[in-house]
């Protein structure tokens, strides 16, 4: 048991909620005057959000990157240094304080320049991101999560904008922030910055015009006054539109050339576990994504319907000790969005597994998706069964896992790897 955990057991939730910035910020404070600062003179863009903020990272580091630039990665999938990424191992975006400064320091002696840094709400309440220069911000989209923290919607916005308040305070920076206009919370992220770039499909500054989808990726113009860019991805779904939109928009904050951005969007291949594509000679589709939110779940729903013949079959779960709220409203999701449902565990941490399906099934019920629902309470029970009922040109969608390599079952790590295994299965 660590530190964190003994206090935990001996402070009242409301009041260590309430202290735990406190005491991050000292953690903070501290860690970075014994390392003295390793993030220093380092131009850190970080991005936030809900969702898209991986492969929004990924591919701000691959344009850059493309571009000449030394540059740096910290992602809830990986980290490293040009093309030298690893696997991110622990289960945080934002890795605890001692372990951020190590890789801070690693990246400072491999020759890094810029750092892009997957920034999320809860390191920003809890002041874990102390002392890191913000250059420049982006906002992918505001949507549910995280609310067993936070508490209230208003909470979770104002900590993912304390991000664009530290960004402008950081006088050698851009003062920027990179925002989707299509957001609701646009306003909010845009009055905390001294400049924005505003992109989207509907408004913005920066505007995605002649939108084509397909299974191998996306294409579209992206016009911005007088510039104008041929976007082509690799990467599937509407969804992307958005995540190759702030990437360029944080390329044309940063001065690149219209072929250094269009060049670095082209060159990500994909990132793990996002809509991941498993081929092992199989006549059906196998996608293995993150979606873990309301949101995220509707989106690669929605992109697989778009990329599917047949059927949409979706396994998924929801996971334990997190915002409960939002368990039946993903149950609700998968009842509008997929033909065919295998209900299952995700991570179950310290909470009845039972209990949990249970929330979602009510979700499930209560759009009207009961009949086409089965209940398999183990995970890879529930995967064979989606591909034993799988049929030539439908899409079995495994939702939830995505890149992990471990679960957390009942408080115990536990390994996992849903690529391998259904590379596995399928074989």
């Amino acid at each position: 048991m660590n530190f964190r955990r003994i206090v935990k057991v001996f402070i009242p939730r409301g009041l260590f909620t309430k202290v735990e910035p406190v005491g991050h910020l000292g953690e903070a404070i501290s860690f970075n005057l014994v390392n003295g600062f390793p993030s220093r003179g380092l131009k850190v863009i970080g991005i936030t959000g809900t969702n898209g903020k991986t492969t929004t990272a990924f591919l701000v580091h691959r344009m850059l990157h493309e571009a000449g630039y030394k540059v740096g990665l910290m992602t809830t999938v990986a980290y490293g240094a040009g093309d030298n990424i690893k696997p991110q191992t622990v289960h945080m975006t934002n890795v605890p304080v001692p372990l951020m400064m190590k890789r801070l320091k690693y990246l400072r002696g491999q020759g890094v320049e810029w750092l892009v840094m997957e920034t999320t709400s809860m390191a920003l309440a809890q002041n874990r991101v102390w002392g890191v220069p913000f250059y420049l911000a982006a906002m992918t989209n505001i949507s549910q999560d995280h609310l067993d923290y936070h508490k209230t919607m208003d909470n979770y916005i104002n900590a993912k904008v304390k991000l664009f308040h530290l960004t402008d305070h950081n006088r050698k920076g851009l003062r920027t922030g990179v925002i989707n206009a299509d957001d609701a919370t646009a306003r909010r992220f845009a009055s905390a910055v001294s400049h924005t770039v505003m992109y989207g499909i509907d408004n913005g500054d920066l505007k995605a015009k002649d939108i084509k989808l397909s299974a191998s990726g996306i294409s579209y113009k992206a016009v911005a006054g007088k510039d104008e860019y041929s976007v082509k991805s690799q990467l599937p779904g509407k969804f992307n539109v958005y995540n190759t939109l702030a990437a360029i928009g944080v390329g044309r904050a940063l001065g690149l050339s219209v072929k250094q951005i269009e060049q670095g969007i082209a060159s990500l291949k994909g990132v793990a576990g996002r809509m991941t594509p498993i081929e092992a000679g199989q006549k059906f589709n196998v996608l293995v994504d993150f979606a873990h939110t309301p949101d995220a779940l509707q989106n690669v729903l929605t992109a697989a319907k778009e990329l599917t013949k047949g059927k949409v079959l979706l396994v998924f779960g929801a996971t334990g000790d997190r915002d409960k709220a939002k368990r039946p409203v993903m149950g609700e999701v998968a009842a509008k969005n997929s033909d065919t449902i295998f209900l299952t565990d995700d991570e179950t941490y310290t909470e009845d597994p039972a209990a949990i399906i249970q929330a979602v099934y009510k979700g499930i019920e209560a759009a009207g998706g009961a009949a086409k629902t089965t209940i398999v309470e183990d995970r890879l029970d529930a995967i064979k069964a989606a591909f034993a009922a799988a049929k030539a040109g439908d899409t079995v969608l495994l939702a939830g896992i995505g890149h992990e390599t471990t679960r957390n079952m009942g408080g115990k790590e536990e390994p996992w790897n849903e690529i391998e295994i259904a590379k596995k299965l399928l074989k």
